[in-house]
Parts: C-alpha cells; sequence; structure tokens
C-alpha cells in the first residue's frame, strides 16, 4: 500500500493549543509577558546574553543590519546557495550582496571564497547554516576579525545546531532565527534576534516597535515588527520540545543514510567532526552516475507518495530580481552544481521508522 509521507509537517500537540488558549483568554495578544519569557528562555538555551522578539525570520536579517548601521555604498558577502532573504535582507539597506561559492560536502559557504572576496566596501559577512549545519564559524569569524567587519549568522535553519560545543546564533556578533511553521521548532511564524552586545540589541528593540523607548516617546524612525503573544506562547512549547525534535531528525537521517549510501550515484548528507547537526533538511546529491536526472528522481518518489523538495533549484545571483540587478557575471561553480544535483527527503520528527523504510524501498524499486 502506497504511504503518504510529507517532505515537511509542524509537530504541533495540545500543550501549543493550551498555550494560545490562553493568550486567548488573556485578552493581550501583542508583545506582552509571553514575548518577554519567550525572549528570556530563547536566550538562555542558545547562549546569549539579549533574544529580541520579531515578526518572522527575514525581518530578524533585515533587522540585524540595521542595527549595524549598513547603507549605499556597502557589501555584505552571503552566500550563493540560500533561500533568497539571505540576499534580499542586504538590499532592503540599499547595501550590495556579494555572494561567494560553497563547500560542495556540507552546502555551506567556502571561507577561501568568502576571503577573495571582501574589499574595501565589505562591512558585513552573513554565513547561512544551511539544512541544519553550522558553517565554518573559526575561519569565518577570523577572516571578520582580521578585516573589521561584522558577522551576522543566518541560523534560521538550525535551531539547537553547535560548533564546538557553541550554540548557532551564539558566535558572530548576531544571529538570526526564524520560527516558520516548518522549521525545527515553530512559532507558527516569528523570528528571534541574538546577540551579546547591549548596543545592538537596544537599537533592535528599538527598530521592531517605531524607535519608542518609553510611551509615545520615540528616538529614532522604526517599524512595526512586534511578535504576537500567539507565536510567543507557541514558541515557548516548542523550545521545550525542541532536543526531542532534533535528536529525533538525527534518527532518522542515521537510518535514512544507512539504507541509501548502498545505491550508486547517490551521495547521502557529509557531517563535519566539528558540528551538531540538526537536519533541517536531509539533502542526498543524485550525481551524475545515478540512471535518473534528479528532477526524474523526484517525480517518481512523488508518485511513490514520498515527499520531496528541492532546495534550492536556482542560486540567488540567477534570481530574475539579481539578475535585473546587474549579477549576470556572477559564477559559483559548486553552487551551479548543487542547484542540479540535490534533492530534499522526510527527516522532520513526525518521520516514523516505518516510514524511513518506505522511502529506502521506494529508492530500490526505482533502481
Amino acid at each position: 500500500m502506497k504511504r503518504k509521507i510529507p517532505i515537511a509537517k509542524p509537530a504541533l500537540g495540545k500543550k501549543e493549543l493550551e498555550a494560545v488558549k490562553e493568550v486567548l483568554e488573556s485578552g493581550m495578544l501583542v508583545q506582552g509577558k509571553k514575548v518577554k519569557l519567550f525572549e528570556e528562555k530563547f536566550a538562555k538555551y542558545i547562549g546569549v546574553e539579549h533574544a529580541i522578539a520579531v515578526t518572522n525570520g527575514t525581518v530578524a536579517l533585515d533587522m540585524a543590519l540595521k542595527a549595524l548601521n549598513l547603507g549605499p555604498g556597502d557589501e555584505v558577502i552571503t552566500s550563493a546557495f540560500s533561500f533568497i532573504a539571505s540576499g534580499n535582507c542586504v538590499l532592503f539597506q540599499k547595501a550590495k550582496p556579494v555572494f561567494a561559492d560553497i563547500d560542495p560536502r556540507t552546502f555551506n559557504i567556502d571561507p577561501s571564497d568568502v576571503a577573495e572576496k571582501i574589499t574595501a566596501k565589505t562591512k558585513a559577512l552573513i554565513p547561512v547554516h544551511l539544512f541544519g549545519q553550522p558553517a565554518k564559524m573559526d575561519a569565518l569569524k577570523e577572516i571578520a576579525e582580521d578585516k573589521g567587519i561584522f558577522l551576522v549568522e543566518d541560523a534560521a535553519q538550525a535551531h539547537g545546531a553547535e560548533y564546538k560545543g557553541q550554540k548557532a546564533g551564539s558566535v558572530g556578533d548576531m544571529g538570526c532565527f526564524s520560527f516558520y511553521a516548518t522549521k525545527n521548532m515553530t512559532a507558527g511564524e516569528g523570528g528571534m534576534i541574538t546577540t551579546n552586545d547591549q548596543k545592538l540589541a537596544r537599537k533592535a528593540r528599538l527598530l521592531r516597535n517605531h524607535g519608542e523607548s518609553q510611551k509615545y516617546h520615540h528616538d529614532t524612525l522604526g517599524y512595526n515588527y512586534r511578535m504576537t503573544e500567539f507565536c510567543a506562547a507557541i514558541g515557548s512549547v516548542q523550545l521545550k520540545k525542541l532536543d526531542g525534535f532534533n535528536e529525533k531528525r538525527r534518527e532518522n537521517a542515521k537510518l535514512l543514510s544507512n539504507g541509501i549510501r548502498k545505491f550508486t550515484g547517490l551521495t547521502v548528507p557529509y557531517v563535519d567532526k566539528n558540528v551538531k547537526h540538526v537536519f533541517h533538511q536531509y539533502v542526498v546529491r543524485v550525481e551524475e552516475g545515478y540512471r535518473l536526472e534528479r528532477d526524474e528522481l523526484a517525480d517518481r518518489l512523488a508518485e511513490k507518495g514520498v515527499g520531496v523538495a528541492v532546495h534550492y533549484p536556482i542560486p540567488i545571483y540567477k534570481q530574475p530580481l539579481y539578475q535585473e540587478l546587474g549579477y549576470k557575471e556572477t559564477k559559483c561553480p559548486n553552487t551551479e552544481n548543487a542547484c542540479r544535483r540535490v534533492l530534499s527527503l522526510p527527516v522532520h520528527p513526525l518521520v516514523d521508522e516505518k516510514d524511513i523504510k518506505y522511502v529506502v524501498s521506494a529508492l530500490k524499486d526505482i533502481v
């Protein structure tokens, strides 16, 4: 019998429902005690002094760069292989995104390519901890400190991931998280900025609420980027479950790799020895030696009820927006190869061992 295994699904239960009900009954719906408590718990979990809750992950990136006072003429280096928000947050500042290539094993930004693309105009570096595996933060931090530039972690896919024992989002000057529905933990929607810098934290808090330092006292131009109490309530419940969710993802990833690595032409995820990978996505490479093209394999698996996705099919610089902005000459060979080869398979915590066996069996049948 054909199973239906979604590529992603939020793991929500009675405690989340009770938390939302409590907010409804309280009458306080936006940025109240629940948000403050969620910020405190998240900061403690990540191991930083400050956490600032905002509307979503893209806003977290935007506000982090605004807090750094970036603007026209500034350059910010980020990964060519990511969701488009990693580049767009730079455009929001009227600054210039500069795209670096990736390590083909981890899919994360390549520090050696970053070093080559730094100029006198470079003001910040945004590594993306893609698919739940932290980037090489030692090398990136060394570059940032040597050149006197800011290091902002895009940790939207890396809740609970670790680099040499430090949580993602605690290594750079600022970290940015998303709580979108399918992340390792969700708040329904929402984002968080993490930092140990008190001045940056204060600036971010001003920016998210119309520049308001006290009631009806506005110190600077700000925005309405506040988190709702509903999101914070759900997020606090999910945070308690996060380590368990991540452990289940790692278990599922191990089972998938044990089953898939025997198939010629499919390369299972590489895990760096210095990290704790939390497998936001389980991504295989469909190599040239495989009997089907990547998209054909994806279609065949979908026909068998296996949810699949391609993260990501187009380098950011090849998106129409960026082509119009003058990125036609940008080349990142490893990124372009990955875009042709990657395929995400179900790994989320609602996937069980029977589902994993079905996925492996479906691949075997296709082979």
